[in-house]
């Protein structure tokens, strides 16, 4: 068998799994040895794990506690505090402390409005019901440089999450703009729209919970009291996408970071928590997630992991896009129902010209291109 039918193989192997369901009468997860050469490794291994055992950081923790060495993390870096003095500081807190209250009231009312009362457009992206819960998945996935995020993010003072919600977002774009209408280019090099005016589109964003947002080794997430508790610690927020075609693929940045930087700042996310043991989660087109994986090649039993690709099956919307960083490299995991999302790997390509245009953009800008 040929690499480019290998790599179909473990794709059409993975969406057939998720065709049927974890035996609740035997250990919630199982592994799957596909040992055929594909374009990324020599062999693949598929581990399937019900979401109950824990979340993604509890899952990450546990692949590496296997791996024959502990590799490194990436620090999380705390925010520091505005200004040095004792007034300053006191300031700043009471200041914040503000902020964050009205940020948390205005987001509890949007939290409402939007379960109840604001339905995103109806796109070629978005599940008719949740009944696309119960469809099988195709998970498909783009490798990225991780040194070109880096260097988007360092020119413009953002984070790898912004550049990476930034360029989903014009992903989004682009691809639905193919979706309206054939997409065409005009005499002076620019995308001609498609799009309706305005589109309504907001992704369920997962955020970390824990009081020690990092990963690590399983030995420290089990301890009694431990900040990097085991489990499912995870809330979300309603993240609005800005849908359009823009002429300069930073002003996609500006926007992702403008919003990120408001969620950051309310604590809707803990809000949600509540009202998902309370009731499903709100119908949004999509989900989002991003974790940060091991800045080191890791081993298992002596077999080097040539990548890392993280995806879910059984939520109710059509499209999931997960974010997993590995060593050098980012994987950009797209899980769809490919009855309503017809060619995911175009969509691929879209996110990945994206990141190219705003890296080539910023080439010759110096100094910090947002604040």
């Amino acid at each position: 068998m040929d690499m480019v039918s290998s790599d179909k193989f473990v794709e059409d192997y993975v969406a057939n799994l998720s065709k049927t369901q974890i035996s609740m009468s035997i250990p919630m997860w199982d592994c799957h040895i596909l040992n055929l050469q594909t374009s990324d490794a020599e062999s693949t291994l598929v581990v399937r794990i019900h979401h109950s055992l824990g979340d993604g950081t509890s899952l990450m923790s546990l692949l590496i506690s296997c791996s024959d060495e502990l590799p490194s993390f990436p620090v999380m870096k705390k925010p520091g505090s505005a200004g040095t003095g004792r007034f300053s500081t006191w300031f700043w807190r009471c200041w914040n402390l503000l902020f964050l209250t009205w940020n948390t009231l205005v987001d509890i009312c949007m939290c409402v409005a939007t379960t109840y009362l604001f339905k995103d457009t109806e796109t070629p992206l978005k599940a008719p019901s949740g009944s696309v819960a119960f469809t099988s998945r195709r998970i498909v996935r783009r490798t990225f440089c991780l040194g070109d995020v880096k260097s988007v993010k360092n020119a413009t003072n953002t984070t790898v999450n912004d550049v990476m919600l930034a360029i989903t977002q014009a992903g989004l774009s682009r691809y639905l703009n193919r979706r309206y209408g054939k997409a065409k280019i005009s005499d002076n090099g620019e995308w001609e729209t498609n799009l309706p005016n305005t589109i309504r589109l907001t992704a369920t964003l997962f955020i970390n919970m824990r009081s020690s947002p990092g990963i690590y080794a399983l030995e420290e997430m089990v301890k009694k009291k431990s900040k990097a508790e085991w489990g499912n610690k995870i809330g979300y927020v309603v993240f609005p996408f800005k849908i359009a075609l823009k002429d300069n693929p930073l002003d996609y940045l500006k926007d992702a970071k403008a919003t990120m930087d408001r969620k950051k700042a309310t604590l809707e996310a803990k809000f949600r928590l509540f009202m998902a043991k309370l009731a499903a989660f709100p119908l949004t087109s999509m989900w989002f997630s991003n974790v940060a994986g091991p800045q080191d090649q890791i081993s298992i039993f002596g077999n080097p992991v040539a990548f890392l690709a993280a995806s879910v099956y059984g939520q109710p919307v059509s499209l999931t896009v997960h974010i997993l960083s590995y060593v050098k490299k980012i994987n950009v995991v797209l899980s769809v129902d490919d009855n309503i999302i017809l060619n995911p790997y175009e969509l691929c390509k879209d996110i990945e010209e994206t990141l190219e245009l705003t890296k080539n953009t910023i080439i010759n800008i110096k100094g910090p291109i947002i604040n």
